[in-house]
């Protein structure tokens, strides 16, 4: 106790001295990748990347439906992610509808392709802001703090592993759930468990401390999550509903978690894959945000740093070094070895959410914008097109990095929050009115579109114009920022979104019921009318070419892919094999369907039935994760 107060009076400060010496005496501040651990490293990413080439090659994905969807072949268990509302309320939906991507199901659902479009753009503005350039930051923060690089030296290294990767998820998941829980008990165990971490928490003063401040104490409500709705850091109104209005977004809106979801094989397996992604959605609070705690109470000095100066010198940015806790619990306390596992998975992991975001990015870009300017594209230009964009989007989010290392008091859980604050309520409303209200029109839906990026630009304005002072200089932002909790607004934008989309929507004419037929939550078991049976073709499907033959190759390339596959047929160079693999091809000609074939593989992608014996399982799993999520609710409350 006495050295916080000593820590808030004038002389707290210390000097440069003082101060360079507690930073050099930090336990495991100089710990370092050992030999062994870079061999670890090395051997799993070569393990995984065989076996990465060895799926995509088993793996036909040599078209539109398989590159994106998986051919919906996907089993629950590596659907990871996910919540049980996707699962139970909204893939339901979208499996019924028969769709690839979520603005195309807005197109379906309202009529016209200026929502389609929007949607796509902004969920792409989204993806940059809050998914590529955050992914590539934190797995550059891992490389720069194991091997000292510069952090634009680990992005370059980082875009070219990530360039070539390919993993299947399900083995990273236990050997990162693995390494996690073996980290998780280190760290409780230098710190005396539970109630040690308690108690050296909040004794967690950095050396150097800014004059008259009181931002090196810990928060006093650290260990709660329910915490004022005024004075909070995470208010408990905001962490309530507006954290469940962006959460919406995120699991039962986005491109990037839906996607896996629309490939699973059934919608048991659909819902297979929320319930364990329940489950694992458990598992941070013990195994990242704790050892984060820890990490604080380990090494106040760096995690915990005030002085601007200081913070710069140890992270690269004035605003603060909590971004480091992990990287620096994973370096300072896991054996050699094993801290070189441990890091190489989880760079996997990063790497693996990466593919999935520009996956994602390219279907949407690639089907609801590009398509929408060359209707008559082949399957091939639009695989091309899609993987071209994502080096823009790379480019875009690199750029970005230093925003988000001076945004949010170097925060990055804020940052990532506070931006999807800004842009994302809207879309939740949308979707919300769009499944469960048949009233909601296409103007009503474009109009409440609009008016909430609208707003919500402007607050996102003013965020970047008046970034968060570091520790000790006067607060300049407007009362808007300053006193008005991110997730407060997000909760009044989903409202004033939802409130325009009704007006406008009550004010036009209502679309006919058959119309909606399997759109809605209402009719998602309605049975498709004959007529449309067979005019129906997919959105996705444009019009052949042989596989092999990317647009730009011209006739060399289509003369180079006749017979490819038949006996005497000539060996290509490659150079081509690496053009036609840069495609997405399979090199196999694919073979057109009848439209009696057609009709069998629409309804096979739009059936929603269950085996009675899978769904009990997975309603009765869905109760039991509920039940322990109100108990942990309870208990940390």
């Amino acid at each position: 106790m006495s050295r916080e107060l000593a820590a808030m009076g004038p002389a707290a400060s210390g000097d440069r001295v003082r101060t360079e010496t507690a930073l050099r005496s930090v336990p495991g501040s100089a710990v370092g990748l050992h030999a062994y651990d870079i061999v670890v490293v090395v051997i799993y990413f070569v393990f995984v990347l065989a076996v990465g080439i060895w799926s995509s090659i088993r793996a036909s994905r040599g078209t539109i439906g398989g590159y994106f969807l998986a051919g919906r072949s996907m089993s629950w268990w590596p659907a990871t992610w996910l919540l049980v509302a996707l699962g139970w309320v909204f893939v339901p939906v979208y499996i019924a509808a028969g769709v690839v991507t979520m603005p195309q199901y807005l197109k379906k659902r309202f009529g016209g392709q200026r929502i389609q479009v929007y949607m796509s753009v902004l969920s792409l503005i989204l993806y940059i802001f809050t998914k590529i350039s955050t992914d590539i930051f934190s797995g550059a923060l891992f490389i720069q703090m194991a091997l000292g690089w510069n952090l634009y030296l680990s992005t370059g290294i980082l875009l070219v592993v990530t360039a070539v990767y390919t993993i299947a998820d399900a083995l990273q998941t236990v050997i990162m759930v693995g390494g996690a829980l073996v980290l998780m008990f280190l760290g409780f165990q230098e710190v005396g468990w539970y109630p040690g971490l308690e108690q050296r928490y909040r004794q967690a003063i950095p050396n150097a401390t800014v004059p008259n401040t009181t931002c090196h104490l810990p928060q006093p409500d650290a260990f709660h999550m329910l915490r004022d709705p005024v004075s909070g850091d995470i208010p408990w109104p905001g962490l309530i509903f507006g954290l469940t209005v962006l959460a919406t977004w995120c699991w039962c809106t986005d491109q990037v978690i839906v996607q896996r979801s629309l490939s699973a094989k059934s919608l048991s397996h659909a819902k297979g894959g929320s319930v364990l992604g329940g489950y694992l959605k458990i598992l941070p609070m013990f195994f990242i945000v704790m050892p984060g705690m820890i990490s604080r109470a380990l090494f106040p000095d760096e995690v915990g740093c005030v002085d601007p100066d200081i913070c710069q010198r140890i992270c690269g940015a004035r605003v603060g070094c909590s971004n480091i806790a992990y990287p620096k619990l994973v370096m300072a306390l896991m054996p050699v070895g094993l801290r070189g596992l441990m890091i190489a998975t989880i760079m996997a992991a990063l790497m693996s959410s990466l593919t999935s975001i520009f996956n994602s990015s390219s279907t949407l870009f690639a089907i609801d914008v590009w398509q929408r300017f060359r209707s008559q594209a082949t399957e091939q230009e639009l695989m091309v097109v899609g993987r071209v964009f994502v080096v823009f989007l790379v480019v875009i989010s690199i750029l970005w990095i230093p925003i988000i290392q001076s945004s949010n008091s170097g925060q990055l859980f804020d940052y990532i929050q506070s931006v999807t604050s800004y842009l994302a309520p809207p879309i939740t409303a949308l979707f919300l009115l769009a499944i469960f209200c048949k009233r909601v029109t296409e103007p009503g839906a474009f109009w409440g579109l609009i008016s909430g990026l609208g707003v919500g630009l402007l607050r996102m304005i003013l965020e970047f114009s008046y970034p968060a002072p570091a520790c000790g200089e006067v607060d300049l932002r407007p009362a808007v920022l300053k006193d008005f909790h991110y997730l407060y607004f997000a909760l009044l934008l989903c409202g004033l979104t939802a409130i325009v989309i009704v007006t406008v929507s009550l004010c036009t004419t209502p679309i006919p019921e058959e119309k909606l037929t399997r759109l809605t939550w209402w009719t998602r078991n309605s049975p498709l009318p004959e007529r449309e049976k067979e005019a129906q073709e997919s959105t996705w499907e444009p019009r052949e070419r042989p596989a092999g033959e990317c647009p730009a190759a011209g006739g060399a390339a289509e003369n180079s892919s006749q017979g490819q596959g038949q006996p005497g047929a000539p060996r290509r160079s490659w150079g081509k094999l690496l053009w036609v693999w840069f495609c997405g091809l399979s090199g196999a000609r694919e073979q057109a369907l009848s439209p009696g074939e057609k009709a069998a593989l629409e309804k096979r992608l739009t059936r929603i039935e269950e085996e009675p014996l899978w769904r009990s399982v997975c309603n009765i799993n869905a109760v039991l994760l509920l039940a322990i999520n109100v108990f942990l609710w309870g208990y940390f409350a």
